[in-house]
């Protein structure tokens, strides 16, 4: 009875659902969760400007907290989207439970360890003295709520991986005006004289994750899509749990490395000065804005080829990713040189700052091949850890971040004395160089046979639960 009603739940995801289906609302989301981030850094440049800078530097320690969150969201979205294509309705429930239940563990333990560490965190980064408070600050209030994304995380896989990624774009909008409205009473609503700046700025921002999470909950609940409860924890489901760690490792690790190999790129920029962090920071908000399609695209890909895969059609999942590359690869070119062209323009509502809007033009173009690379990347990643190939990027990953980016980086930024256009050099000889070997690694199909319910359709792969 159980899987019947669990059946007439799920939306249908199969090799004729179209790629907009799925990337059209997930763009939106990811715009207006760009806008979360870019809407701090907006109203806080007409604050402080060395609270940009801050809240950049905290923003990077944020990344590396929600990538180790994503080791059991990333399992999840692979795990539900195969099991959903092979029809295992019977272990969803389980699934669910189980997730839920891990990154909030993982997220509670996590936001604690990175508050604690705050101090450490700030003198590697090389925080300036001016910027070091408003980091600190942020990131005690941010971080001590990041458990908060752990539990949304997952939770919007799972919808997404059931059909429903529009869930995501209303939540982002509703998360859009709290934020915002947030942010207004700290610095010039009816708050502002209680002068705590960037502290209100980050309750507003955790305030907001709250609703969030509460929302993504109540809609699991409501369209029925299926059940958490600690009944599905009898026995304890310790090889499903072991089947997803060994998922979401190589894949976290993958996105800490990178995350890790920026941060040692930051602690460079930092040392250029203040100028140089701040045009860092102005230039990220407006490169998030050129990455997001591709971003939706990949995602949505990465849900059709797991529900493929599951369902045993890797020919299928093979071509259906160099469809998208066809799609995703032209629109990010052209934003990339949108934003290189206008930039200019777009940074002088930041800042009146000539040198940070000359530096902030060589970043501008030097990202466009970064976009063409991490395209690449993102396309064909997601799709290799969609199909249970999760080992290959975590190894290009670890040989091109330090061998190529870092050095490339540090080489053309530091010691030829480019600056920080030089450190956006080596992430795009890192991003461009790998994006060809894992589209090499997918085409040459080394990733056939890796399905994580594989064995199921034989009849002999053995129970989850231990």
């Amino acid at each position: 009875m159980e899987s019947a009603i669990r059946k007439r739940n799920t939306v249908v995801i199969d090799e004729k659902t179209p790629l907009m289906l799925l990337a059209g609302p997930m763009f939106l989301e990811l715009f207006l969760n760009t806008m979360v981030n870019n809407v701090d850094t907006l109203m806080l440049s007409h604050y402080d400007e060395y609270a940009v800078g801050a809240v950049g530097n905290a923003n990077t320690i944020m990344f590396m907290m929600n990538i180790l969150f994503n080791v059991i969201a990333t399992a999840t979205s692979v795990v539900v989207a195969q099991y959903l294509g092979a029809k295992r309705y019977d272990k969803m429930n389980m699934i669910y439970t189980l997730s839920v239940i891990v990154n909030f563990v993982i997220g509670v333990f996590f936001s604690a360890a990175f508050c604690a560490a705050n101090p450490l965190i700030m003198r590697f980064l090389h925080v300036s003295p001016e910027m070091r408070p408003y980091s600190m600050i942020y990131l005690y209030i941010v971080g001590g709520g990041g458990f908060l994304m752990a539990l949304y995380g997952v939770m919007l896989q799972i919808l997404r991986c059931n059909g429903y990624p529009k869930i995501g774009m209303y939540v982002t909008l509703a998360i859009n005006v709290i934020n915002i409205g947030g942010n207004y009473l700290f610095l010039y609503g009816p708050l502002a004289y209680l002068n705590i700046g960037v502290a209100g700025v980050a309750i507003s921002t955790v305030t907001s994750r709250l609703i969030a999470v509460i929302a993504v909950f109540a809609f699991f609940f409501i369209k029925k899509i299926g059940k958490i409860s600690l009944r599905y924890m009898k026995p304890f489901p310790g090889r499903l749990l072991g089947k997803m760690i060994k998922i979401g490792l190589p894949t976290a690790g993958e996105n800490l490395t990178y995350n890790l190999y920026q941060t040692t790129l930051l602690s460079f920029v930092n040392a250029m000065g203040n100028d140089a962090v701040n045009a860092r920071a102005y230039c990220n908000m407006l490169i998030s804005f050129a990455m997001i399609f591709s971003n939706a695209c990949a995602m949505s890909t990465q849900i059709i080829t797991g529900h493929l895969v599951g369902a045993g059609k890797e020919e299928t999942a093979y071509k259906r990713v160099f469809r998208t590359l066809k799609t995703s690869m032209p629109i990010t070119i052209a934003l990339a040189s949108i934003n290189a062209v206008l930039c200019r323009f777009t940074l002088q509502a930041f800042t009146q700052n000539e040198n940070i809007i000359a530096l902030g033009q060589m970043i501008m173009i030097v990202d466009i091949f970064v976009e063409i690379g991490r395209c690449l990347n993102m396309t064909f990643v997601c799709s290799l850890k969609a199909a249970g190939a999760y080992i290959f990027p975590l190894i290009m990953g670890l040989i091109c971040n330090w061998g190529l980016g870092l050095s490339t980086g540090w080489l053309v930024g530091v010691y030829m004395g480019v600056g920080v256009a030089g450190i956006f050099a080596g992430t795009a000889t890192d991003e461009c160089i790998r994006g060809l070997i894992v589209m090499y690694y997918w085409y040459k199909k080394k990733w056939f046979g890796k399905s994580v319910v594989e064995k199921r359709k034989k009849n002999v792969l053995e129970e989850e639960a231990s």
